[in-house]
């Protein structure tokens, strides 16, 4: 699977989903850091990538529609969130790839679950 990561998650991010054999590029290695969500979302979208955020504005189906996209996830973590909550989300998010398709879909990733939002 080809993911961006936003520079919300960094390099622990990256190593996680890299050592589960995926193509991770992150907006901070791309000089993305800081630019806009339409910046970003569009060398997603150019990249033929799955954009992964912490960012809630992401998650919102009517400012970016993942129909046109190679799939958003959203990981949605606690307040007072841990490393391992981020692992926790991360892996979810990385088994499910493997069974299923994020492309053109909305994921909302969570400890141990997934939300998945289909446009029509």
């Amino acid at each position: 699977m080809r993911f961006k990561l936003d520079e919300n998650l960094g390099r622990r991010g990256r190593d996680l989903l890299t050592a589960g054999g995926h193509d991770v590029a992150t907006v901070f290695d791309q000089n993305l850091n800081q630019a806009a969500y339409s910046e970003v979302i569009e060398a997603c979208r150019h990249e033929n990538r799955c954009l992964v955020t912490l960012d809630l504005d992401f998650g919102n189906p009517l400012l970016f529609n993942p129909a046109e996209y190679s799939g958003i996830a959203v990981l949605r973590l606690p307040a007072k969130c841990s490393y391992q909550d981020l692992v926790t989300a991360i892996m979810t998010l990385a088994k499910a790839v493997e069974s299923d398709s994020i492309d053109r879909k909305l994921w909302i990733v969570e400890s141990g679950r997934i939300r998945i939002y289909r446009p029509e």
